[in-house]
């Protein structure tokens, strides 16, 4: 112990000893500073002394949502297999755990900042682009490759979608959120995490090439369609960095604010090719954002709306974005040109128009959306924004699939009792022909089609859970390959070439 950590322990123990005499006020005090201390001494090395991360991921109650409390006690009790976060059951006591547990699930008292200055200083770049060899380490086509996500232990699975068979397995920042990105070519993908991370990722010789913190909370990343910028949307700050992409320098630090002041956290920031622009959803302003970048600056337009927006779906010429509205009633469709809010479209139940795919039918395109709150599938006609049909599914859902080549579209059934069950649609007949319950009691979610449309794998979200690969057209199981807690799975040609059937 230096005489630092002395002196801290001694004013600690002061603290208490004059609570006997104060009152349980200071008594409370005494408590949360002894937490503090105890914070310091054992995690603030990997998560920062202020808790926004290091080698470990931030330990602040945003970036924690999706952690139980339960479970995150368990991880500082156990540890977490194949990362650098050793169990602390043999130092710590039950009692010091659940004080550490509750610690960091509680705002920090002090304002967290996290501007141009220390982005840049986030930076690091091990392999500068153009040095690094163009041919890859292995043979397969780079087109029909497969990213597999696995939250379990925080890895991702490349795989060979004419094989299926795994290429090579690595390390992932904590918590990917919003779906890898690639480059057009196919060759580089750009990782979100959510306390902030982008990671840049060389598929040919499968190494990580650069890495910067975008922010504290980061929703999501695009790349651009030109392959040449890449836009992270933050929760905390509430702001929008644009970095180039060959390096990841930032470029540029977007305050996202109205005219009068207020600020916004992002809900999601999506590439629109056709206009080579970038779209943002906002969380707490009623508006939608186009940014393009001039001479390597973000130019931002404001469309106002008539209410808060909090998830987006575009049509496939980028002239039209649709948006669920907060209230979950309904949403609306904006004129990309104009700005204007030209119809309303009644969705309740919450839909993920972020999952939401199209396809041709009786000679017109019809859009189609699962719902977070209510066990349905709304189809919209896209000519006349009316909902032609309405699917009831077993329970609410979160993902929706399909391939220009299937005749077929997969909704997963997320929430609720359901949740290892999986509708299959006919694209045609607008009708649910088949449901699977591929592991009892098990949430089967997430389908993503190879490039050709003949395959698709569907997850077995659990930590002992799979990725079985079934015929697109029979329907029939084929193999199953072993993995830890897989979520999304992303093909290569699919995502370059925004495959109707894959979300964006």
């Amino acid at each position: 112990m230096n005489l630092n950590q002395a002196r801290v322990n001694l004013n600690t123990i002061l603290l208490i000893a004059g609570a006997l005499i104060t009152g349980p006020a200071l008594a409370e005090q005494a408590n949360n500073h002894s937490t503090e201390t105890l914070y310091l001494q054992q995690c603030a090395a990997c998560h920062g002394p202020d808790r926004l991360g290091g080698m470990g991921p931030a330990l602040l109650p945003e970036n924690l949502g999706r952690l139980k409390k339960a479970e995150a006690e368990q991880v500082i009790r156990e540890g977490r297999p194949a990362t650098q976060m050793a169990g602390y059951k043999t130092i710590l006591n039950d009692q010091q755990i659940a004080a550490l547990t509750d610690f960091i699930y509680q705002p920090p008292s002090h304002e967290l900042k996290w501007g141009e200055a220390e982005i840049r200083s986030s930076r690091q770049v091990s392999h500068p682009q153009g040095s690094l060899p163009d041919e890859p380490v292995f043979e397969a086509d780079l087109m029909n490759l497969f990213l597999v996500v696995e939250i379990g232990d925080h890895h991702v699975t490349l795989l060979d979608g004419d094989k299926m068979e795994p290429i090579h397995r690595f390390p992932s920042r904590f918590a990917l959120h919003g779906g890898p990105k690639y480059s057009p070519d196919g060759r580089y993908v750009y990782f979100g995490s959510r306390d902030g991370w982008i990671t840049k990722y060389d598929i040919y010789n499968l190494k990580v090439v650069a890495e910067i913190r975008a922010g504290i909370n980061m929703r999501n990343i695009a790349v651009s369609a030109d392959g040449n910028y890449v836009l992270a949307a933050n929760y905390l700050p509430h702001s929008m960095v644009l970095f180039d992409a060959a390096n990841l320098e930032m470029l540029d630090f977007i305050p996202v604010e109205n005219d009068a002041g207020d600020s916004s956290r992002v809900s999601a920031v999506y590439a629109a090719p056709p206009r080579s622009s970038f779209i943002a959803a906002l969380k707490d302003i009623p508006e939608a954002w186009e940014i393009t970048v001039e001479n390597r600056e973000a130019k931002v337009r404001r469309m106002a709306t008539d209410t808060l927006l909090d998830d987006f779906f575009f049509d496939p010429g980028y002239q039209h974005l649709i948006g669920a509205a907060r209230d979950g009633k309904h949403g609306v469709v904006i004129d990309l040109d104009t700005g204007k809010t030209t119809a309303e479209l009644p969705l309740p139940g919450m839909p993920h128009l972020g999952s939401g795919i199209t396809w041709e039918y009786q000679g017109r395109r019809v859009m189609a959306t699962p719902h977070f709150r209510a066990g349905a599938i709304s189809i919209i006609d896209m000519d006349t924004w009316e909902v032609i049909k309405t699917l009831k599914t077993e329970g609410p859902g979160f993902f929706m699939r399909s391939h220009e080549n299937s005749r077929y579209a997969w909704a997963d059934v997320f929430f609720g009792p359901n949740a290892d069950k999986v509708h299959i649609i006919d694209k045609q007949t607008l009708e649910i022909v088949k449901t699977l319950q591929p592991e009892p009691g098990k949430v089967a979610a997430h389908v993503e089609f190879d490039r050709h449309g003949e395959k698709l794998l569907l997850s077995i979200w659990d930590n002992e859970g799979a990725i079985i690969v079934y015929d697109a057209d029979t329907l029939e199981e084929e193999k199953r390959i072993p993995m830890n807690k897989p979520s999304g799975k992303y093909n290569v040609w699919n995502k370059i070439n925004y495959e109707e059937g894959t979300s964006h």
